[in-house]
């Protein structure tokens, strides 16, 4: 295996994991903005999907990056990728429909802890130490405290919660399962196949929607450059996501996650009218020290599942 010190910068987990927190953050407000623009939420997701295919495939035409080309047996491993991520997108909205945003971060913030224990069991990993199941209770405790200083802060709506729970921990588990077992010639490859199956179905949601349909006849100029920026950024998403995921173990993954999560929440108490308290900051940050201190489990003796173990035992967040 291939000294970590030795790899170039843009090969190392803090490019692949800094990355993603760049561009997960920078993405939301700019998905914010289009989607204020241009009344098609359907329409800009299949954009950024479909766009992200499309630009990875004219790269790889001229030369300029290496991508697979569709295979049959690739397509069906992926084609659950696909079906999972729309999936988690819906059951997401759905709940949010019955919970806020703070509530609905409690339970993300809870999903490493069952993550830790999936990885033990389907992809070869230990479970994490006692610093690191320390950290993600932190973790879920800082959530829990900086949702409960909002004052509409509830719980209802159980049962697309825990739809949305299920299928996120499943999605966590089998795209790294995929990362692990199925040969690609590079990243670019699982960028492509992923973003392009994904698209597919959501040609159907916005051509069948009258008042998207609308929308984009009087789009303007403004909010046409707002989609092909959210384009641009989905291509760095999608690509340091899943750079990401093959460094990192599921579990890992889901707390940069989380802390992308954090990230987005102290972008939108600078930008916007929605004001944190100070005790409600001070959780933000003890969840980021919460992260900054969890470290990664090991995998297993006996494990034959094909995982990165390069970065075992070392902490997340880039230094």
């Amino acid at each position: 295996m291939t000294d970590a010190k030795n790899k170039p910068f843009y090969a190392t987990t803090p490019f692949a994991v800094g990355g993603y927190m760049l561009c997960s953050a920078t993405l939301l407000i700019v998905n914010k903005y289009a989607i204020y623009k241009v009344a098609a939420p359907s329409f800009i997701l299949f954009s950024q999907l479909m766009g992200t295919a499309i630009v990875v495939k004219a790269f790889a035409a001229a030369g300029q990056i290496e991508c697979d080309p569709l295979e049959t047996e690739k397509v069906k491993k992926f084609m659950p990728v696909a079906l999972i991520f729309l999936a988690t997108i819906f059951s997401n909205l759905k709940s949010l429909q019955y919970a806020n945003v703070e509530t609905f971060m409690v339970f993300r913030f809870s999903t490493p802890l069952v993550i830790s224990v999936a990885d033990y069991l389907f992809l070869g990993r230990k479970l994490p130490g006692s610093r690191s199941w320390a950290c993600l209770f932190a973790l879920l405790v800082g959530a829990f405290g900086y949702a409960s200083t909002d004052s509409s802060f509830h719980v209802k709506g159980y049962t697309f919660c825990a739809v949305w729970y299920c299928i996120f921990c499943l999605d966590q588990i089998y795209l790294k399962h995929i990362t692990n077992t199925v040969k690609m010639q590079s990243n670019w490859g699982r960028v492509f196949y992923s973003n392009f199956l994904a698209s597919l179905p959501l040609v159907f949601t916005f051509i069948r929607d009258a008042e998207e349909i609308e929308a984009l006849k009087n789009i303007s100029t403004g909010a046409a450059l707002a989609v092909f920026l959210s384009v641009v950024l989905g291509v760095g998403m999608s690509y340091f996501a899943w750079m990401a995921r093959s460094l990192l173990s599921a579990a890992s993954f889901t707390v940069v996650g989380n802390v992308c999560k954090v990230l987005t929440i102290a972008i939108n108490v600078s930008l916007w009218d929605k004001h944190a308290s100070p005790f409600g900051i001070m959780c933000l940050v003890f969840c980021l020290g919460a992260a900054y201190f969890y470290k990664q489990a090991p995998m297993r003796a006996d494990s034959k599942d094909s995982d990165d173990a390069a970065g075992d035992g070392k902490s997340l967040l880039p230094k």
